[in-house]
């Protein structure tokens, strides 16, 4: 079965870095989109990062654009998300996903809708 588990979550001040990683397995990682997603308490999900099915397009939000970026080793299985200059607001917990789409063309990647596998999320906390 599809099976997504985050890590690199943690506590770190305000302007530093975090390397989150998505391991996943019981599928071809390969051929599918992968996004991050996070959610502040009391906030809803939000999208972050999104990277197609071919690593060839990455996609970000305005809020994380310049600050972050997303990539994949498919010989790994994984799916990272490097997180620099960390601002308080950047605290929440992070999920990754999978797409619900094998090679997909078209559509959009930075909709939920477009997931349908999710992991378990990390704690990320960016102390001012």
């Amino acid at each position: 079965q599809v099976q997504l588990v985050e890590s690199g979550g943690g506590l770190v001040q305000a302007g530093g870095s975090l390397r989150l990683s998505c391991a996943a397995s019981g599928y071809t990682f390969s051929a599918y989109a992968m996004g991050w997603f996070r959610q502040a308490s009391g906030n809803e999900r939000e999208f972050v990062a999104a990277i197609n099915w071919s690593g060839a397009y990455t996609y970000y939000s305005d809020s994380v654009k310049g600050r972050f970026t997303i990539s994949r080793d498919d010989a790994k299985n994984t799916v990272y998300l490097i997180m620099n200059t960390l601002k308080p607001e950047d605290t929440a917990v992070y999920y990754c996903a999978r797409d619900r789409t094998v090679r997909r063309t078209t559509g959009e990647i930075r909709l939920m809708d477009t997931y349908n596998y999710w992991g378990q999320g990390t704690q990320v906390t960016v102390s001012s």
